[in-house]
C-alpha cells in the first residue's frame, strides 16, 4: 500500500491545522518580558522601543506594499498600464519621497536622544512609577554586584549580608546597583527591571532602577564570557517592605560569612552555583574586588593610580598586575608579566642613615666598581662634588 494513499488531502489539511495549533500551545507558555516589564525603567524602555519601531513603519510599510502594486501594475501583460520612457522627474513625487523620511529622522533622534539621556544607567531615577513621584526621603537600596567565574555574588553594605545567585529588593524602592567583575566581561541583565550593563574587571558600572510589582524575575548575563556561561542565571525577588525584612533577617539567622579567604575560593571558575546565603560580609570586599587587591597583601589599582598620579613607580609597578593562579596563562606554566607572579606588598620610608664614609674623588679603574655598593643613604663616592 502506498503513503499517498493513506494520506489524503484532507488528512493532510488536518495535518497542517494541528501543526499549527499545536505550534500556538507552545507559544502560548511563553511571556514577552521585553514588552511586559515590571519596572519604571523597563517600560520606559520598552515604550522607547515601540516608537522608534512604529515611526520606522511609516515609511517601510508603505515602500512595501508600493513595491507590490508597482510590480504588479506595470507588468508586462497589463496593457493598460501607463509606458512613459522619457519620465525622469516629478516635483511632488520627490518632496515625498524626501521629506516623510528626512522629517521621520528627525523625530525619531530627537526621541531617542531624550530617551538615551533620561535612562541613562548611571543617572538617578526621577520617579517611582507614572503616577507615584520620587520621595526625598526614600533612600536607595544599595546593591554591589560582583560577576565571578560562573556566578553572580550579591553584597548588602546596608544589611550587612550576601548571597550567590539569589538577589531581593522592595517594590517602589530605588535600587542603585555598583557592577563589577572578577575576571573577564560579563553583562548584567534582568529584563523586567532595566536594560543590561556590563561587568568589567577592574571598573565599577552603576545602574539606578525601581521594581514596581512583586514578583519572581529572572536575571542572567546576556555577555559570552566561557564555558559555564549557560549557568550564569539568578532569580531576583520583587517583594514588599515586609517580605523584604523578614529575607534579610533569614539570611542572617542562616549564618555564614563572606570575607576574603571564602572570597577567593569563591571566585574559582564552577558551573551551575546552588544558591548560598551569608549572613555576615567584609565591609571591604567589593572595594577589593573593584580594585583586583582581595588576595593578602596585594596592592590595589587606586592606591597604584594615586602612585602614578604622583610621578609612578618605574619598573616595580610593572609586578603588581600578575595573573590569577587559575588562568589559562598559569595552567600553561607562564605567566603575563614577569618571570613568576611577585608584586610589591606595600611600600615604606626609612630613617636616613648618616654615611660615615667621606666623599672622596675616586680614580678612573675604581668608577666600575661604584655599581656594587650598596647601603642605606650610601653616597656615591666622588660623585657628589
Amino acid at each position: 500500500m502506498r503513503i499517498n494513499s493513506i494520506i489524503t488531502p484532507k488528512r493532510a489539511a488536518a495535518l497542517r491545522c494541528f501543526g499549527a495549533l499545536a505550534l500556538l500551545a507552545v507559544l502560548s507558555g511563553c511571556k514577552a518580558v521585553v514588552m511586559d516589564p515590571s519596572g519604571d525603567i523597563a517600560t520606559r524602555q520598552r515604550d522607547l522601543l515601540i516608537v522608534s519601531t512604529v515611526l520606522m513603519l511609516i515609511i517601510i510599510i508603505p515602500v512595501m506594499a508600493l513595491t507590490v502594486i508597482f510590480a504588479w501594475r506595470y507588468r508586462e501583460t497589463n496593457k493598460e498600464a501607463r509606458y512613459e520612457p522619457d519620465w525622469d522627474h516629478s516635483t511632488q513625487l520627490e518632496l515625498v519621497i524626501w521629506a516623510a523620511p528626512l522629517l521621520i529622522i528627525i523625530f525619531l533622534g530627537a526621541v531617542t536622544w531624550v530617551g538615551t539621556h533620561l535612562l541613562d544607567p548611571f543617572r538617578e531615577i526621577g520617579r517611582i512609577s507614572p503616577q507615584q513621584a520620587l520621595v526625598a526621603g526614600n533612600k536607595p537600596l544599595e546593591i554591589d554586584v560582583v560577576a565571578l567565574d560562573w556566578k553572580w555574588l550579591f553584597i548588602y553594605p546596608e544589611q550587612g549580608i550576601a548571597t550567590v545567585n539569589e538577589l531581593a529588593a522592595p517594590v517602589d524602592r530605588p535600587i542603585d546597583f555598583k557592577i563589577t567583575s572578577s575576571s573577564v566581561m560579563n553583562s548584567f541583565f534582568i529584563p523586567s527591571l532595566a536594560g543590561q550593563i556590563y561587568a568589567m574587571p577592574g571598573m565599577e558600572s552603576r545602574l539606578h532602577a525601581v521594581i514596581n510589582r512583586p514578583g519572581e524575575y529572572d536575571g542572567f548575563s546576556a555577555n559570552y564570557s566561557g564555558a559555564g556561561f549557560s549557568g550564569m542565571h539568578f532569580q531576583f525577588h520583587g517583594q514588599t517592605a515586609s517580605d523584604f525584612a523578614a529575607w534579610v533577617s533569614r539570611i542572617k539567622k542562616a549564618g555564614g560569612s563572606m570575607d576574603r579567604d571564602l572570597y577567593l575560593t569563591l571566585e574559582q571558575p564552577s558551573e551551575n552555583a546552588p544558591v548560598r546565603d551569608y549572613g555576615r560580609v567584609d565591609a571591604d570586599l567589593y572595594h577589593a574586588a573593584v580594585n583586583m587587591c582581595v588576595e593578602p597583601g596585594k596592592m590595589c589599582r587606586d592606591e597604584m593610580m594615586q602612585i602614578d598620579a604622583k610621578g609612578g613607580l618605574g619598573l616595580a609597578g610593572v609586578y603588581n598586575v600578575v595573573p590569577l593562579e587559575y588562568d589559562k596563562y598559569a595552567r600553561r606554566g607562564t605567566t603575563v608579566l614577569g618571570p613568576q607572579p611577585s608584586y610589591v606588598a606595600a611600600l615604606c620610608n626609612t630613617a636616613p642613615v648618616k654615611s660615615t664614609v667621606a666623599a672622596q674623588p675616586i680614580k678612573a679603574p675604581l668608577l666600575r666598581e661604584v655599581a656594587q655598593l650598596t647601603g642605606a643613604a650610601l653616597h656615591s663616592p666622588g660623585l657628589l662634588r
